[in-house]
Protein backbone atom coordinates (compact mmCIF):
# COMPACT_ATOMS: atom_id res chain seq x y z
CA UNK A 1 0.00 0.00 0.00
CA UNK A 2 1.34 3.46 -0.90
CA UNK A 3 2.37 5.77 1.92
CA UNK A 4 0.28 8.91 2.32
CA UNK A 5 2.17 12.19 2.42
CA UNK A 6 1.36 15.70 3.56
CA UNK A 7 2.46 18.58 1.37
CA UNK A 8 3.31 21.78 3.28
CA UNK A 9 3.54 24.92 1.14
CA UNK A 10 5.54 27.60 2.97
CA UNK A 11 5.48 31.23 1.86
CA UNK A 12 8.51 33.10 3.23
CA UNK A 13 9.39 36.83 3.37
CA UNK A 14 12.24 37.58 2.99
CA UNK A 15 13.10 34.28 1.39
CA UNK A 16 16.77 34.06 2.42
CA UNK A 17 18.29 32.93 4.68
CA UNK A 18 14.99 31.74 6.19
CA UNK A 19 14.39 29.09 3.51
CA UNK A 20 17.72 27.40 4.15
CA UNK A 21 17.17 27.43 7.92
CA UNK A 22 13.60 26.13 7.59
CA UNK A 23 14.67 23.23 5.36
CA UNK A 24 17.36 22.24 7.87
CA UNK A 25 14.91 22.33 10.78
CA UNK A 26 12.20 20.40 8.92
CA UNK A 27 14.73 17.79 7.83
CA UNK A 28 15.64 17.19 11.47
CA UNK A 29 12.05 16.24 12.36
CA UNK A 30 11.42 13.85 9.48
CA UNK A 31 10.42 15.85 6.40
CA UNK A 32 11.69 13.88 3.42
CA UNK A 33 11.82 16.17 0.41
CA UNK A 34 11.90 19.85 -0.44
CA UNK A 35 11.27 21.89 -3.57
CA UNK A 36 12.23 25.58 -3.48
CA UNK A 37 10.21 28.08 -5.50
CA UNK A 38 10.08 31.86 -5.89
CA UNK A 39 7.82 32.24 -2.83
CA UNK A 40 9.50 29.82 -0.43
CA UNK A 41 9.55 26.05 -0.26
CA UNK A 42 7.26 23.03 -0.58
CA UNK A 43 8.03 20.27 1.94
CA UNK A 44 6.79 16.68 2.23
CA UNK A 45 6.36 14.46 5.29
CA UNK A 46 4.66 11.09 5.77
CA UNK A 47 1.17 11.49 7.21
CA UNK A 48 1.87 8.97 9.96
CA UNK A 49 4.42 11.42 11.43
CA UNK A 50 1.92 14.27 11.54
CA UNK A 51 0.50 15.47 14.83
CA UNK A 52 -0.69 18.77 16.32
CA UNK A 53 2.80 19.43 17.71
CA UNK A 54 4.79 18.57 14.57
CA UNK A 55 5.94 22.15 13.93
CA UNK A 56 5.91 23.31 17.54
CA UNK A 57 9.70 23.35 17.90
CA UNK A 58 10.55 24.85 14.52
CA UNK A 59 12.38 27.95 15.72
CA UNK A 60 12.32 29.88 12.43
CA UNK A 61 8.49 29.86 12.38
CA UNK A 62 8.50 31.99 15.54
CA UNK A 63 11.22 34.40 14.44
CA UNK A 64 10.39 38.10 14.29
CA UNK A 65 12.81 38.54 11.38
CA UNK A 66 10.66 36.68 8.85
CA UNK A 67 7.02 36.31 7.89
CA UNK A 68 6.26 32.64 7.23
CA UNK A 69 2.85 31.19 6.48
CA UNK A 70 1.89 27.75 5.23
CA UNK A 71 -0.91 25.56 3.98
CA UNK A 72 -1.00 21.77 3.86
CA UNK A 73 -2.82 19.07 2.00
CA UNK A 74 -2.79 15.30 1.81
CA UNK A 75 -1.44 13.53 -1.26
CA UNK A 76 -0.72 9.93 -2.21
CA UNK A 77 2.88 8.85 -2.69
CA UNK A 78 2.46 8.51 -6.44
CA UNK A 79 1.15 12.05 -6.63
CA UNK A 80 3.99 13.23 -4.38
CA UNK A 81 6.51 11.79 -6.81
CA UNK A 82 4.76 13.49 -9.69
CA UNK A 83 4.74 16.81 -7.84
CA UNK A 84 8.44 16.51 -7.07
CA UNK A 85 9.23 15.77 -10.70
CA UNK A 86 7.05 18.64 -11.89
CA UNK A 87 8.72 21.16 -9.57
CA UNK A 88 12.35 20.09 -9.89
CA UNK A 89 13.39 21.87 -13.07
CA UNK A 90 16.75 21.21 -14.77
CA UNK A 91 19.32 23.99 -14.82
CA UNK A 92 22.24 24.96 -17.02
CA UNK A 93 25.42 26.74 -15.95
CA UNK A 94 27.16 28.95 -18.51
CA UNK A 95 25.72 26.82 -21.35
CA UNK A 96 28.32 24.17 -20.49
CA UNK A 97 26.93 22.20 -17.54
CA UNK A 98 23.48 20.70 -17.16
CA UNK A 99 22.14 19.55 -13.80
CA UNK A 100 19.05 17.43 -14.09
CA UNK A 101 17.08 14.58 -12.56
CA UNK A 102 16.91 11.15 -14.23
CA UNK A 103 13.49 11.94 -15.73
CA UNK A 104 14.72 15.07 -17.59
CA UNK A 105 15.94 15.02 -21.17
CA UNK A 106 19.68 15.39 -21.74
CA UNK A 107 20.33 18.82 -23.31
CA UNK A 108 23.66 17.53 -24.66
CA UNK A 109 25.92 20.15 -23.14
CA UNK A 110 29.60 19.47 -22.53
CA UNK A 111 28.91 18.20 -19.00
CA UNK A 112 25.75 16.43 -17.88
CA UNK A 113 25.19 15.79 -14.16
CA UNK A 114 22.25 13.59 -13.19
CA UNK A 115 21.16 13.73 -9.57
CA UNK A 116 18.18 12.82 -7.44
CA UNK A 117 18.51 15.22 -4.52
CA UNK A 118 15.80 13.98 -2.15
CA UNK A 119 16.57 15.77 1.14
CA UNK A 120 20.19 16.59 0.35
CA UNK A 121 21.46 20.10 -0.37
CA UNK A 122 23.04 20.75 -3.73
CA UNK A 123 20.79 20.59 -6.76
CA UNK A 124 22.57 23.43 -8.52
CA UNK A 125 19.54 25.66 -8.01
CA UNK A 126 20.99 27.34 -4.95
CA UNK A 127 23.30 30.26 -5.70
CA UNK A 128 26.26 28.76 -3.84
CA UNK A 129 26.26 25.47 -5.76
CA UNK A 130 25.79 27.30 -9.06
CA UNK A 131 28.79 29.57 -8.35
CA UNK A 132 30.99 26.68 -7.25
CA UNK A 133 30.31 25.00 -10.60
CA UNK A 134 31.36 28.25 -12.30
CA UNK A 135 34.64 28.26 -10.38
CA UNK A 136 35.31 24.61 -11.22
CA UNK A 137 34.66 25.28 -14.90
CA UNK A 138 37.68 27.61 -14.96
CA UNK A 139 40.09 25.22 -13.21
CA UNK A 140 42.34 22.58 -14.74
CA UNK A 141 41.51 19.57 -12.56
CA UNK A 142 43.29 16.81 -14.48
CA UNK A 143 44.85 14.39 -11.97
CA UNK A 144 44.22 16.83 -9.11
CA UNK A 145 43.40 15.37 -5.70
CA UNK A 146 40.13 16.96 -4.58
CA UNK A 147 38.07 17.22 -1.39
CA UNK A 148 34.35 18.11 -1.49
CA UNK A 149 33.62 19.02 2.14
CA UNK A 150 29.93 19.13 3.04
CA UNK A 151 29.18 17.38 -0.23
CA UNK A 152 25.37 17.17 0.05
CA UNK A 153 24.17 15.41 -3.10
CA UNK A 154 27.77 14.96 -4.27
CA UNK A 155 27.22 17.24 -7.24
CA UNK A 156 30.54 19.10 -6.98
CA UNK A 157 32.57 15.93 -6.48
CA UNK A 158 30.83 14.41 -9.50
CA UNK A 159 31.62 17.47 -11.60
CA UNK A 160 35.25 17.39 -10.45
CA UNK A 161 35.57 13.82 -11.73
CA UNK A 162 33.99 14.84 -15.03
CA UNK A 163 36.83 17.37 -15.26
CA UNK A 164 39.34 14.52 -14.77
CA UNK A 165 40.21 15.08 -11.13
CA UNK A 166 41.36 12.00 -9.24
CA UNK A 167 41.15 10.79 -6.53
CA UNK A 168 38.25 12.67 -4.91
CA UNK A 169 36.95 12.51 -1.35
CA UNK A 170 33.37 13.63 -0.61
CA UNK A 171 32.41 14.11 3.03
CA UNK A 172 29.16 15.05 4.76
CA UNK A 173 28.18 14.85 8.41
CA UNK A 174 24.53 14.10 7.55
CA UNK A 175 23.66 10.43 7.04
CA UNK A 176 20.97 11.22 4.45
CA UNK A 177 23.45 13.28 2.43
CA UNK A 178 26.05 10.53 2.70
CA UNK A 179 23.65 7.91 1.35
CA UNK A 180 22.33 10.26 -1.34
CA UNK A 181 25.86 11.16 -2.47
CA UNK A 182 26.71 7.44 -2.77
CA UNK A 183 23.60 6.96 -4.91
CA UNK A 184 24.41 9.90 -7.18
CA UNK A 185 28.05 8.86 -7.56
CA UNK A 186 26.85 5.48 -8.84
CA UNK A 187 24.23 7.13 -11.05
CA UNK A 188 26.90 9.19 -12.82
CA UNK A 189 29.23 6.18 -13.24
CA UNK A 190 31.99 7.79 -11.18
CA UNK A 191 34.94 5.57 -10.30
CA UNK A 192 37.33 7.93 -8.48
CA UNK A 193 35.08 9.32 -5.72
CA UNK A 194 35.14 7.99 -2.16
CA UNK A 195 32.20 9.13 0.01
CA UNK A 196 32.52 9.36 3.79
CA UNK A 197 30.15 10.22 6.62
CA UNK A 198 31.70 12.55 9.17
CA UNK A 199 33.27 15.95 9.81
CA UNK A 200 36.67 17.64 9.55
CA UNK A 201 38.18 15.15 11.99
CA UNK A 202 38.37 12.74 9.03
CA UNK A 203 40.93 15.01 7.36
CA UNK A 204 43.84 14.40 9.72
CA UNK A 205 46.90 13.52 7.64
CA UNK A 206 45.15 14.10 4.30
CA UNK A 207 46.48 16.33 1.51
CA UNK A 208 44.63 17.81 -1.47
CA UNK A 209 45.31 20.04 -4.48
CA UNK A 210 41.79 21.48 -4.32
CA UNK A 211 39.41 21.78 -1.40
CA UNK A 212 35.76 22.69 -2.03
CA UNK A 213 33.83 23.75 1.07
CA UNK A 214 30.27 24.93 0.53
CA UNK A 215 29.16 25.11 4.17
CA UNK A 216 27.81 27.75 6.51
CA UNK A 217 30.07 30.52 7.75
CA UNK A 218 30.49 29.32 11.33
CA UNK A 219 31.61 25.83 10.31
CA UNK A 220 34.03 27.27 7.77
CA UNK A 221 35.61 29.53 10.39
CA UNK A 222 35.88 26.67 12.90
CA UNK A 223 37.53 24.28 10.45
CA UNK A 224 39.63 26.74 8.41
CA UNK A 225 42.94 25.71 9.97
CA UNK A 226 42.23 22.07 9.16
CA UNK A 227 41.47 22.92 5.53
CA UNK A 228 44.66 24.97 5.25
CA UNK A 229 46.77 22.18 6.75
CA UNK A 230 45.33 19.73 4.21
CA UNK A 231 46.07 21.92 1.20
CA UNK A 232 49.17 21.22 -0.90
CA UNK A 233 51.51 24.04 -1.90
CA UNK A 234 49.99 26.05 -4.76
CA UNK A 235 46.66 24.47 -3.88
CA UNK A 236 43.24 26.09 -4.32
CA UNK A 237 40.54 26.58 -1.70
CA UNK A 238 36.98 27.31 -2.85
CA UNK A 239 34.62 28.61 -0.18
CA UNK A 240 30.89 29.36 -0.30
CA UNK A 241 27.77 29.19 1.84
CA UNK A 242 27.73 32.79 3.07
CA UNK A 243 26.91 36.35 2.03
CA UNK A 244 28.99 39.15 0.53
CA UNK A 245 28.95 40.93 3.91
CA UNK A 246 30.78 37.94 5.41
CA UNK A 247 33.83 38.24 3.14
CA UNK A 248 35.90 40.39 5.58
CA UNK A 249 35.54 37.96 8.50
CA UNK A 250 36.26 34.97 6.25
CA UNK A 251 39.28 36.72 4.73
CA UNK A 252 40.75 37.62 8.13
CA UNK A 253 40.70 33.96 9.11
CA UNK A 254 41.98 32.55 5.82
CA UNK A 255 45.00 34.84 5.44
CA UNK A 256 46.36 33.51 8.75
CA UNK A 257 47.29 30.37 6.84
CA UNK A 258 49.17 31.85 3.87
CA UNK A 259 46.23 31.85 1.51
CA UNK A 260 45.40 34.79 -0.73
CA UNK A 261 42.01 35.73 -2.15
CA UNK A 262 42.24 35.70 -5.95
CA UNK A 263 38.65 36.23 -7.04
CA UNK A 264 35.03 35.82 -6.04
CA UNK A 265 31.69 35.36 -7.75
CA UNK A 266 28.52 37.00 -6.46
CA UNK A 267 24.96 35.85 -7.11
CA UNK A 268 21.97 37.38 -5.30
CA UNK A 269 24.26 38.52 -2.48
CA UNK A 270 25.68 35.01 -1.98
CA UNK A 271 29.38 34.67 -2.78
CA UNK A 272 31.91 31.98 -3.69
CA UNK A 273 35.57 32.78 -3.02
CA UNK A 274 38.71 31.36 -4.61
CA UNK A 275 41.89 31.32 -2.52
CA UNK A 276 45.37 30.27 -3.62
CA UNK A 277 47.94 28.84 -1.22
CA UNK A 278 51.16 30.84 -1.45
Amino acid sequence: MDNIYLEYIFTITPKEPATEILIAELGNIGFESFVENENGVVAYVQKEMNNTHLLANIFILNSDEFVISYTKKEIAQTNWNAEWEKNFTPIQVDDLVSVRAPFHNNPNLKYDIVIEPKMSFGTGHHETTHMMIQHLLKLDLKNKKVLDMGCGTGILAIFAEMKNAQPIDAIDIDNWCYLNALENVRRNNCNDISVFEGDASLLIGKKYDLIIANINRNILLKDMQTYANCLNDKGVLLLSGFYKEDIPVIDIEVIKYQLKLETFIERNNWVALKYNKL
